[in-house]
């Protein structure tokens, strides 16, 4: 990733511009004193080196692009006045060039692409010098060679320097992220916790004393009887509400598309169908009963979702039975397979599969046993309760 690239800020700004100035000056002194030029090729020669080096903050690949040029046009119009002047590549054009390719190389350059540059550099040296020996030597060409290898090596590690030193402020910009999050969900489970412990627990008192009152109390008239019943009824109502808002300060959406419409007992038969199409022998007994609490369906749809992954991971070529089914005012969900025709090595996995399922249902007071069946398969069976609701259940809180 490149560098961004912009004229330099604060001092940095006047020292950069300090710099194309003091280069327009000393090329005009440079080439006006020890070669041979008309005059009006000296200014016009000085401002285009000078504007290379301005544009090398601005526009790296350019500027090198027109440094280059501007050298090479240097060489072929001017000649030395004595023997003793560098050519093909004056002092200035020497390190006027070599500042440009550095601070290209510090603005994003890659190294590949700044070896190139010096490589053409030194070729366009060696073919001014083929075509008119008479100006200068072979020697001529160790300054230029030294110095813009130099200048690739210090843009080379200026611009590692900035990519590394921008990695690490993304990487601590990450870690606050994360701990933020992790604030975030700690405060969360601390007032799913509060919660429970003082609201759920003084609704289920309510609808404990509302429930009782009636066979307390002597002589109660039907009209306060009648009343009593709907008290315990909305109580029972808020506690499932209140069931609601506790699994979603527990489980919190990290993916935008988990606040899209969830999963349940409808998809289970979708569920079965995309597993028996990956080439697993699934099969569903019954109708799926639905209609239930949305939480509910959810967690019997996850049951069924976690049985069926347990089921490929342990014993793959295994037939596999499905089964939803209300009994009782409880919701009865069932993934069992037989005995593998062959031994598995279980696919990798986290662990935590089976554990999660029991936390899950227990957020909607259900209970989850799971283990082998005397024919060698293996069962997952849940039972979610799905009558009235009972008060001082567990109602979110997982410990």
């Amino acid at each position: 990733m490149q560098i961004p690239n912009g004229w330099p800020r604060g001092r940095w700004a006047w020292g950069a511009g300090g710099g194309v100035v003091a280069l327009l000056v000393l090329t005009i002194m440079d080439l006006a004193q020890h070669y041979d030029v008309p005059p009006g090729a000296v200014l016009a020669l000085a401002i285009a080196r000078a504007l290379a080096l301005g544009l090398s903050w601005l526009r790296p690949r350019e500027a090198v692009v027109v440094s280059l040029v501007t050298t090479a046009i240097t060489a072929a119009l001017t000649t030395p006045l004595s023997s003793s002047e560098p050519w093909p590549w004056g002092t200035t054009s020497a390190f006027g060039h070599s500042f440009v390719i550095a601070i290209a190389g510090t603005r994003g350059l890659g190294r590949r692409e700044q070896v190139l540059w010096w490589l053409a550099t030194q070729a366009v040296g060696a073919a001014a010098v083929a075509l008119a020996p008479d100006r200068g030597s072979w020697s001529g060409l160790i300054t230029m060679a030294v110095l813009s290898a130099v200048a690739v090596v210090v843009g080379d590690l200026f611009r590692s320097r900035s990519e590394t030193t921008r990695r690490l402020a993304e990487q601590e910009t990450i870690s606050k992220t994360e701990r933020a999050e992790r604030e975030r969900l700690q405060e969360r489970a601390r007032i799913a916790r509060e919660l429970h412990d003082v609201v759920a627990h003084h609704l289920s008192v309510v609808v404990v004393r509302a429930d009782s009152a009636p066979h307390r109390l002597p002589d109660v008239p039907d009209a306060v009887r009648a009343e009593f019943a709907s008290i315990a009824d909305e109580a029972r109502a808020s506690l499932t509400e209140m069931r609601r808002v506790l699994r979603l300060l527990r489980e919190p959406v990290e993916q935008a598309g988990e606040l899209g419409p969830q999963p349940g007992l409808e998809q289970v038969t979708e569920l079965v169908e995309s597993t028996r199409r990956a080439g697993v022998d699934v099969r569903l007994v019954g109708d799926v009963p639905t209609g239930f609490d949305p939480a509910v369906e959810l967690t019997a749809y996850r049951v069924v979702q976690e049985g069926l992954s347990n089921a490929v991971r342990h014993a793959l070529h295994a037939p596999v039975v499905v089964g939803v089914r209300r009994t009782k005012g409880e919701l009865e969900i069932t993934v069992e397979n037989e005995e593998p025709p062959r031994p598995v090595v279980p696919a990798p996995g986290s662990g935590q599969g089976l554990r999660g399922m029991r936390e899950r249902v227990a957020l909607v007071d259900g209970t989850v046993s799971t283990g082998p069946t005397p024919g060698g398969g293996y069962l997952v069976q849940a039972f979610i309760p799905v009558g009235e609701e009972v008060a001082g259940g567990d109602y979110g809180h997982g410990g």
